[in-house]
């Protein structure tokens, strides 16, 4: 990954024109560039292959609620990011998704002092209309912070 990666929007053509694992590793890889939201939270991809994505983050004191801790938003973003993409490397090309539902358990909290953390999302099914998808959130030990699950809707090609 480029440490001199850029973050904008990719034309919607270009999005649809290739499947979606081709689409996510020319980001991860810095052929396309990263979504803003990647920039604003700090995201990257780490690890892309059918039906599984890796993210990696870092919580810090920017992410801090009023009670001095890491916002549980955070968890539920780079949660939300990993278990849709995983869901998007499984999209033929001219295919959408969009996230139905999603459910977050934190286990843990987070401070600036928990370092860079690892969301991975997996498929457990992948229909003509609807996705699935689970995964957790975990430290450089492998410790459980959050683990979720979500459902998307798929949009077939126009």
């Amino acid at each position: 990954m480029s440490a001199n990666r850029s973050f904008g929007v990719v034309a919607r053509e270009d999005l649809l024109a290739s499947d979606g694992l081709t689409f996510l590793t020319r980001i991860m890889e810095g052929d396309l560039p990263s979504p803003p939201i990647f920039e604003t939270m700090g995201f990257a991809f780490t690890q892309l292959e059918k039906g599984r994505c890796v993210v990696r983050g870092e919580p810090g004191v920017r992410f801090y609620n009023p009670s001095s801790q890491v916002h549980g938003g955070f968890a539920l973003a780079i949660l939300d990011t990993a278990l849709g993409c995983a869901i998007h490397t499984m999209l033929v090309a001219g295919e959408g998704y969009t996230t139905l539902e999603i459910k977050t358990n934190m286990v843990r909290g987070m401070t600036a002092e928990t370092g860079l953390v690892h969301a991975e999302g997996k498929v457990l099914h992948r229909g003509r209309t609807t996705a699935t998808s689970e995964g957790k959130l975990t430290d450089a030990n492998g410790k459980l912070i959050a683990h979720a699950t979500t459902t998307c809707m798929i949009f077939p090609p126009q």
